[in-house]
């Protein structure tokens, strides 16, 4: 069973679910910054989630409760580009505890993983949508509702394909 986004939805089986995308579209030639969702065939890594926001959440993939200190580094010239970081960090990093709610739980997609490419693009997750599906800065975005469903139905080697 894999996931598929088309036209900003994403189908699952027999089942289609409203998506947002980055504001410049689609494209294989991903660059750090572009505003663009990678075009690809990756794997579902880790799913990140906020306990105080999201509660029982059952899954076959590894689960991280977010903390306060974390971030996702995505300056290009660090040795940590395109990973988890720990609060205070000099470099530039995106913070993933926020009062917005489009962090409260997400999956970490297999983009520009193994291995990194500096200025590939970094923090390509699948989140929650912001409020009429507001284009992204190159995530793939859904409801709240479509990623707990998601979840429950995803397996490890479920693949998200991007055409």
């Amino acid at each position: 069973m894999n996931i598929e986004l088309k036209n900003k939805i994403l189908y699952l089986n027999n089942y289609k679910l409203r998506c947002s995308i980055g504001k410049r579209g689609i494209t294989a030639n991903k660059k750090e910054g572009d505003e663009k969702t990678p075009r690809g065939i990756f794997d579902l890594k880790t799913i990140f989630y906020r306990r105080d926001r999201i509660s029982k959440l059952k899954s076959s993939l590894k689960k991280t409760i977010i903390k306060k200190n974390m971030g996702w580094c995505d300056d290009p010239s660090s040795k940590f580009y395109n990973k988890l970081i720990k609060f205070p960090f000099r470099k530039s990093a995106e913070k993933i505890w926020l009062k917005e709610d489009i962090y409260d739980v997400f999956i970490v997609i297999s983009y520009n993983i193994k291995p990194i490419l500096k200025n590939k693009g970094s923090a390509i997750f699948l989140h929650l949508a912001k409020k009429n599906y507001l284009a992204t800065k190159g995530c793939i975005a859904i409801s709240k509702k479509d990623m707990l469903f998601l979840i429950r139905k995803i397996k490890k080697k479920t693949k998200l394909i991007i055409r």
